[in-house]
C-alpha cells in the first residue's frame, strides 16, 4: 500500500492546474471499472475543486475540493492531460463548469422555494454535491441518478446528501419508484454531451409524463460544438468523446413531444461573475457576449416548464 502526497506552489494568478495536492492511500485505483464517459465525473469534480481553490472562486464548492483530497483516484491523469494544453483552455473549462453549476443551483433553489414539497431529480449526477450546495428542506425529496458504478462511488463520498438511484438513464424503469404526485425539478449538468439525441428526447418524454408539473433545466451544446468536440481540446481534456448531437435553438426541445415550454435562456458569457475571470479569458468572454450565436458556442443554460394536464 503506497501513500502519495504532492506539494504544489501557491498560484500567482487565476487557477493553477497543480494547485491541488493528491492525498490518497491506494490499493486498487478508483475508477478502473468505469468507462471513459463515466470517468469524466473525476474531471468535472476536479474542475469544481480548482474553482474553489482559485483566488476568486465562482461556485466555491469546498465539498468537491474535500472529495478530491479524500478520494482514491489518481488525478495526475488530469494534470498531465491539461499540462499539455494552454492555460486559457484550462481556465475556460474551470469557468464553464463553475458558471453553469451556479446557475443551475439558483434555478433549483428558486423552484424548491416555490414548491417546498418538490421532488428534485439530478440526471447524470456523478460526484456533484449539488444537493449539499442547495440545502433543501427535509420536505424535498432529492434523487441523484447515474450508472450503478458511479452511484457506488457516490455512496462512499456523498452518502447522506440525497437518495441515490443506480440505473441506465436510457431505461426509464428507474422512475417507477419515484412519487408521481408532486411538482418536479429536473436538472442535468453536462448530460446532453453524452446522450444521443433519440435517448435525450425519450428521457425527457418519460420524465414529463411522470409528474403533474415541473421544470427541466440543463446546459446545452450546439451541433457545431458537438461535431467539433470530437476532436477539440476541451473534450480531450475531459478524457471523453461526446455522443450527443446538440441543438442550435433554445426552442427546439418544445418539439420533443415532452410538453416543454421555454422559460429562459441564460447566456453565461453575460454572467456578472465574468468580472472574476483571469485575463485574457475575461476580455474574450466579454467579446463573445456581444453575440448570442457566439455565446451559445461556449456555455449556456436553458430552462423549461412543463405541465401534464391529464394528471391535474
Amino acid at each position: 500500500m503506497q501513500s502519495v502526497q504532492v506539494t504544489v506552489p501557491k498560484p500567482q494568478n487565476g487557477v493553477a492546474i497543480d494547485e491541488i495536492a493528491t492525498r490518497a492511500t491506494k490499493k486498487v485505483a478508483t475508477g478502473d471499472n468505469l468507462t471513459p464517459t463515466q470517468r469524466s465525473i473525476f474531471a468535472t469534480l476536479y474542475l469544481r475543486a480548482l474553482d474553489s481553490r482559485s483566488q476568486r472562486p465562482i461556485l466555491g464548492d469546498t465539498l468537491s475540493s474535500e472529495i478530491v483530497d479524500k478520494i482514491d483516484y489518481d488525478f495526475s491523469q488530469q494534470k498531465a492531460r491539461w499540462s499539455t494544453g494552454s492555460r486559457l483552455v484550462v481556465s475556460s473549462l474551470v469557468a464553464n463548469v463553475a458558471l453553469r453549476s451556479k446557475r443551475l443551483d439558483e434555478i433549483v433553489g428558486r423552484f424548491v422555494a416555490r414548491h417546498p414539497d418538490a421532488i428534485v431529480i439530478e440526471l447524470g449526477c456523478g460526484l456533484d454535491p449539488r444537493a449539499a450546495r442547495c440545502g433543501p428542506t427535509h420536505r424535498v425529496d432529492w434523487y441523484d441518478v447515474d450508472f450503478p458504478e458511479v452511484i457506488a462511488l457516490r455512496e462512499q463520498y456523498l452518502p447522506r446528501a440525497s437518495r441515490h438511484i443506480g440505473a441506465d438513464l436510457g431505461s426509464p424503469q428507474w422512475l417507477d419508484g419515484i412519487p408521481s404526485d408532486r411538482p418536479a425539478m429536473i436538472v442535468a449538468d453536462g448530460l446532453m454531451a453524452f446522450l444521443s439525441d433519440h435517448a435525450l428526447r425519450s428521457l425527457a418524454r418519460s420524465l414529463t409524463a411522470h409528474f403533474p408539473m415541473g421544470e427541466f433545466a440543463f446546459n446545452a451544446y450546439t451541433r457545431f460544438l458537438m461535431r467539433r468536440g470530437r476532436n477539440s481540446s476541451a473534450f480531450k481534456a475531459l478524457g471523453s468523446t461526446p455522443a450527443g448531437e446538440g441543438m442550435d435553438d433554445p426552442r427546439e426541445p418544445e418539439g420533443w413531444g415532452a410538453r416543454l415550454n421555454l422559460v429562459e435562456e441564460l447566456l453565461l458569457t453575460r454572467a456578472p461573475e465574468v468580472a472574476r475571470l483571469p485575463q485574457p479569458l475575461r476580455s474574450i468572454t466579454r467579446l463573445c457576449a456581444l453575440s448570442p450565436l457566439v455565446s451559445r458556442q461556449g456555455n449556456w443554460v436553458v430552462r423549461y416548464r412543463f405541465e401534464n394536464q391529464e394528471m391535474r
